[in-house]
């Protein structure tokens, strides 16, 4: 379980490999699942007791179904190229927790079980037979990996390593061996419709003190509808923006830009959420179940286009799975895919990200900005893994990375990016994505912060940045809980929308 205490890792003069502490997170470990949270999802409720031939037939058709799973069992060369890329080895030196040696825990084992050289001489090539110590040692390190690929944009094979981590953790759900945190979390988004368990009458509740709060500061009737039959636009956005400071500062940003535009919008109470963590846990079946959610929610509605909010693995399962998963563009035949593709209108790209739509409203000059209500801020920004590794934006490459920018220096004066080697496809994770976003592993969540930590106090200190945007949940919730361990204020980080709604001018606004 995870440690009382830790020390937080100090900043570095010259970022360099760190010495090797073997072992030194082997103590940690998340919260394992009980049997409510494990069997709400039709996982086995506690360890089965032939777990051993019930993981290793898991392992054997997941390398059946999903052919890079094999390939990237078979490419690796270990050359170390992965080695100092990983945030969490970074922090910790735990070489496990270098990418090859984490890859490595779960390769070994399949080198034993399918391949004939790990059959006929283990020992000669690395095998490993599967113990329950080799069981207990997937638990603790593929919990500690946020899926971020950072590596794989490093390795000459493009070995993805988060495709690895989901695997595994595949693995571990089938014998009954889950995670709390993210198995609790999908029981309450497949029964309830967000990752809160927050129900309608609630959400409800929230959304219209959040109208009374708006008018209250703005003197305008911006309104945050709910299960709108017959509006133009579905929006699906991160829970934590309906409750949680900074994320409702955005929420209110997207709200005060649909006003500005004269949309008719609407969320929905069924499917509020836009977050997936089947992504996290490598249940492509979970994935469609809570994506289908949204499906529903369109198809019941009627809307003609469907918009995801700051929420950076919502955006990656949006716009990498959806056409799989609910049938949305080329190759959904079944009934309800053939009609969500006829009612979204064509004329838009389907889904689209809320910086999407922002970006071409002012584009368009739609929208209208006093730059100088966002003065009191040095901005800088920090791109989120999956958006930056497994998504893009707009009509051209590189757009999700632009698009953000490009709406930052159109509503405040002041913007200055992070070193180049930290940011856009080579951004450092936050440290809380992928799952571990549970104060049981703070130690992990804290000492993965390092490189970005590092990156901002360089341009906080040499350009008196003073506010870190980022259009992810996630990577809020985490900043906020760990920067005040390396001396920033908690106010430093905020999203893109908030920055937006600081600025935007809306008729009849006092």
């Amino acid at each position: 379980m995870a440690a009382a205490s830790f020390e937080t890792p100090a900043f570095r003069e010259y970022p360099s490999v760190p010495a090797l502490k073997p072992d030194a997170m082997a103590h940690l470990q998340p919260y394992v699942a009980n049997e409510k949270i494990q069997e709400a999802l039709g996982l086995p409720g506690k360890l089965v007791d032939d777990w051993h031939d019930v993981a290793i037939a898991r392992m054997g058709d997941l390398l059946g179904k999903y052919r890079g799973l094999r390939v990237f069992m078979d490419s690796c060369v270990h050359c170390g190229a992965c080695t100092d890329k990983c945030h969490y080895f970074i922090g910790s030196a735990d070489p496990k927790n270098m990418p090859v040696a984490r890859q490595e825990l779960f390769r070994s084992v399949y080198r034993r079980y399918f391949t004939l050289p790990g059959k006929l001489f283990p020992k000669l090539v690395g095998a490993r037979d599967l113990t329950k110590d080799v069981l207990d040692e997937w638990f603790s390190y593929f919990w500690q990996c946020s899926e971020c690929r950072r590596c794989s944009v490093f390795c000459p094979y493009g070995i993805d390593t988060a495709e690895v981590t989901m695997a595994a953790r595949a693995v571990l759900d089938t014998v009954g061996y889950g995670q709390k945190y993210s198995n609790e979390i999908l029981g309450k988004v497949t029964k309830i419709g967000n990752n809160l368990g927050l129900p309608g009458p609630a959400l409800l509740d929230t959304l219209e003190g959040l109208e009374e709060d708006v008018k209250a500061d703005t003197g305008v009737d911006v309104k945050f509808p709910l299960d709108v039959k017959g509006a133009e636009i579905l929006l699906v956005t991160p829970s934590a923006d309906f409750f949680a400071e900074p994320h409702i500062e955005s929420l209110i940003g997207y709200g005060k830009v649909f006003h500005a535009a004269g949309a008719s919008w609407t969320l929905s109470s069924h499917a509020s959420e836009a977050g997936n963590f089947g992504l996290f846990t490598g249940d492509y079946a979970l994935m469609k179940k809570i994506a289908t959610r949204i499906r529903d929610a369109a198809l019941e509605l009627g809307v003609k286009r469907i918009i995801v909010g700051e929420c950076g693995h919502a955006w990656r399962v949006t716009y990498s799975f959806w056409n799989t998963l609910v049938g949305l563009g080329a190759g959904g035949t079944d009934p309800y895919a053939i009609e969500f593709q006829k009612q979204l209108d064509p004329r838009y790209p389907q889904p689209m990200h809320i910086c999407e739509y922002t970006w071409d409203l002012i584009e368009r000059g739609v929208l209208k900005f006093d730059k100088s209500l966002n003065d009191h801020r040095t901005i800088t920004f920090h791109d989120s893994c999956n958006v930056a590794r497994g998504s893009r934006m707009g009509d051209r490459a590189g757009g999700q990375f632009d698009i953000p920018r490009n709406i930052i220096k159109a509503v405040a004066n002041n913007y200055v990016d992070m070193e180049a080697g930290t940011i856009r496809e080579k951004t450092f994770c936050c440290g809380g994505g992928g799952g571990v976003l549970t104060d049981d592993l703070l130690e992990l969540r804290v000492k993965g912060a390092l490189p970005r930590m590092e990156a901002l106090k360089q341009v906080a200190d040499s350009r008196n940045v003073n506010f870190m945007a980022t259009i992810c949940a996630i990577c809020k919730a985490q900043f906020t809980k760990v920067l005040p361990y390396y001396g920033f204020k908690m106010g430093v980080v905020g999203g893109v929308h908030q920055l937006v709604s600081t600025a935007i001018r809306l008729e009849g606004q006092e």
